[in-house]
């Protein structure tokens, strides 16, 4: 899906859910219904997003008002048990994203220079895609009729993005207009609706004895399934911040404060609960906790435990004995597989721990573009590639990884990877940013 149809910018403004693809000789192409069409109401009700037809459509037979142009019809859908209703839509929500009325001093978005993607100024707040997508959310801007529909509907678990729990912190933190987020997390928490946690974490405004508040008040509520623990992310564009937890020692700080809660709760639950962003062991040069220890990852997509994840797929696809019989290229035919400045130092350790460092060269490569602590990987810039190659030369294959790429092949300043390679003047491929995908690349 593109960045457009994922922040609905391309949604039926004037209502209803707008049909891209009916399956051959299914449900919806029985009824009549072709791609374009627009289901506007389900059994007389309007669609505001896929949650209302999910909820609506969940037996064997429906009523649609389908508009085709100007025309409005009305249909029956019906369906054999086990039987898809064979369409899909453009998007998830009907009726456009709902967009961040806060002015988080910390907003990472609010940091960004002109020229990017129009998608990438989305600011969304919007509680179905947290439910639908694991977006994380602040609950400021939902009111009683909100609260009623997510309980109604069951839509959990939730990803919440909470912070800190005293006023006069969250006050200089989020700077919402109303703020009834605990509120709110405790009438859902007591209906049932299960929450996935999100801090993160500003130097001197909400950690030390803040975060201890913050954690204890979560710990006393049951259905808080987990909390993420991220580092302050900021950008050259702004004049606010100067420093996050690069540092070793800031880094070591955080851990040291949020391993007793994690060993603490494991001995008693079975679960660590709190995890902490990959970034603080990787500044705090300590090594990552083993996988049973993230609890299955449920904020594997908030950048906790995707290290681990790649060091362990990694060594179960090279063990020792077929690294001794690998053929690997020579020095001077090597690809350079470009990462970001953070996981370069892991990788190369890594490489070399499985006698690897032969298959392929690193090239970290600087975040210019953005500036600040950015320095993963999915946030590289096409130009920022392209300098790091001119530096170096075009003797050899430039690998870049797919997360710099959105689902329409753009970078983040809306380069292409044909882009790159004419730019740079060498030659340049994409691999898949997992381990998979590096050792296929290089072996």
């Amino acid at each position: 899906m593109s960045d457009a149809a994922t922040y609905g910018l391309d949604v039926d403004q004037s209502g209803g859910a707008c049909v891209a693809f009916v399956e051959p000789g299914g449900t919806a192409e029985r009824a009549g219904l072709s791609a374009g069409d627009v289901i506007v109401r389900v059994n007389e009700r309007p669609l505001r997003d896929v949650i209302d037809w999910r909820w609506e459509a969940d037996g064997p037979s429906v009523n649609v008002e389908v508009r085709t142009g100007t025309t409005h019809r009305t249909a029956v859908m019906t369906r054999r048990p086990d039987e898809r209703w064979g369409l899909d839509f453009t998007d998830v929500l009907f009726d456009g994203v709902r967009t961040c009325r806060n002015a988080c001093a910390f907003c990472f978005m609010a940091q960004l220079p002109p020229g990017l993607r129009p998608a990438l100024y989305v600011r969304d707040d919007d509680y179905r895609l947290s439910f639908l997508q694991g977006n994380f959310v602040t609950l400021t801007n939902v009111d009683d009729t909100d609260v009623g529909r997510i309980v109604e509907q069951h839509l959990s678990p939730l990803y919440v993005s909470l912070h800190a729990v005293s006023p006069d912190v969250r006050a200089s933190l989020v700077c919402a207009r109303d703020d009834r987020t605990l509120r709110v997390v405790d009438e859902l928490l007591g209906a049932g609706i299960e929450m996935h946690v999100q801090i993160v974490l500003v130097p001197g405004a909400n950690d030390g004895e803040e975060l201890e508040r913050t954690l204890g008040w979560l710990a006393e509520r049951e259905g808080i399934l987990s909390v993420g623990v991220v580092p302050l992310g900021y950008t050259k564009h702004q004049a606010r911040f100067s420093s996050s937890y690069e540092s070793t020692l800031a880094a070591q700080r955080v851990l040291d404060q949020l391993d007793p809660w994690r060993d603490a709760l494991f001995e008693r639950d079975g679960i660590s609960w709190v995890h902490a962003a990959d970034e603080f062991y990787l500044n705090a040069r300590r090594p990552l906790p083993p996988a049973q220890r993230y609890d299955g990852f449920p904020q594997y997509e908030n950048g906790i435990g995707l290290v681990r994840v790649f060091a362990d797929r990694f060594s179960e696809l090279v063990p020792g004995e077929r690294v001794r019989d690998a053929r690997v290229a020579d020095a001077g035919g090597r690809p350079m597989v470009l990462t970001g400045t953070l996981f370069a130092p892991f990788l190369q350790r890594l490489l070399e721990s499985h006698s690897l460092d032969g298959a392929c060269a690193l090239l970290p490569v600087a975040n210019d573009f953005f500036g600040g602590n950015v320095s993963v990987a999915g946030l590289l810039t096409g130009s920022d590639v392209v300098s790091a190659i001119r530096d170096r030369g075009p003797e050899s294959l430039y690998l870049v990884p797919d997360a710099m790429l959105n689902a329409d092949g753009l970078t983040l300043d809306g380069m292409t990877l044909a882009d790159i390679g004419e730019r740079a003047g060498a030659s340049v491929d994409v691999i898949a940013s997992d381990a998979d995908g590096l050792l296929s690349a290089i072996l």
